[in-house]
């Protein structure tokens, strides 16, 4: 409409006009990114009054499939996207390394922002170098590739649903990747007498939250794929909350005094699975790998 004001006033009454425009825009803006951001709150920040179902001891019911939707498998601190698990230097940037070059955009790296409380991993300084290290011999290195057990609690946001079997006494988790479980224990069962892949639980309650100690975990387990590591310190301190009837709240704090200079967090929602057909399907991955592992000792090799 500013183009019927005489010239001399109109450069004035443009900039008024856009003013008025602008702050109509922004004022809409703002309202709508109030009403996203609401809605964007976390589960459990909407649900001070949610009750969860209950078993006949009172204590909330966890009994469900599950699953974490993010990219915390690949790395659990906040990344861009990547070209490869393992990179080279190439002329203008990274680019693929040659073991994994021929997977193209199925073995590139999706970015995610982490699930790490306060950004980054308290590595010391020897152990980080440990863990570039792993990144570059990613292929090789990661017990993923070979489908050893993933450890806790890794197995928890790998990208395949678990499954909560539980009662009044006690508490038991299986794994669909290669077939993994655990066995919550619901009293003190002593020191884990051995270190294994999937460790020693001992669960407890806080009101309505699961509190699951895990100890007694094997060093060759890794966080992620990112080659974040640790030693047989390693404690895992798991929290489960129900936060509405198809959120777990999930936390898990981190402490290894051998590797990292203080404990650390992370914490993610965990969803339902409820289609009508949900189920754990058969994902027992020791024989797809044995060629990789094996191969080589046949009689007459084949071409690798």
């Amino acid at each position: 409409m500013w183009l019927c004001v005489r010239a001399s006033s109109s450069s004035e009454f443009f900039w008024g006009a856009q003013s008025g425009i602008m702050r109509d825009v922004v004022t809409r803006l703002l309202a709508i990114a109030l009403a996203f951001s609401a809605a964007a709150l976390p589960m459990w920040a909407q649900s001070a009054d949610f009750e969860p179902a209950r078993l006949a001891n009172g204590k909330p019911d966890f009994n469900g499939i599950w699953q974490a939707l993010n990219t915390a498998n690949y790395d659990i601190e906040r990344h861009m996207a990547r070209p490869a698990m393992m990179l080279r230097d190439g002329p203008h940037g990274p680019l693929p390394a040659a073991p994994v070059l021929r997977l193209g955009a199925v073995g590139a790296v999706p970015g995610g922002m982490g699930v790490v409380e306060g950004g980054k991993i308290p590595y010391k300084p020897e152990a980080a170098t440990r863990r570039e290290e792993n990144r570059a011999h990613w292929i090789e290195r990661d017990p993923e590739v070979k489908c050893y057990l993933p450890g806790v609690p890794r197995a928890t946001y790998m990208p395949f649903p678990f499954q909560i079997f539980q009662n009044e006494a006690s508490v038991f988790i299986a794994y669909e990747f290669a077939g993994a479980v655990r066995e919550v224990y619901m009293q003190d069962v002593g020191p884990a007498e051995t270190d294994a892949w999937m460790g020693q639980s001992v669960g407890r309650w806080e009101g309505d939250t699961l509190v699951v100690e895990v100890t007694g975990l094997s060093d060759q387990t890794w966080f992620d794929r990112s080659g974040t590591h640790h030693s047989n310190q390693l404690r895992v301190t798991e929290r489960y909350t129900l936060s509405s009837p198809y959120h777990i709240q999930y936390e898990a704090e981190i402490s290894d005094p051998e590797v990292f200079t203080r404990p650390w967090k992370i914490s993610m929602p965990l969803y339902r699975r409820v289609e009508k057909d949900a189920r754990l399907m058969d994902f027992k991955c020791v024989e797809f790998v044995e060629e990789l592992l094996f191969g080589e000792y046949r009689r007459r090799p084949l071409e690798r």
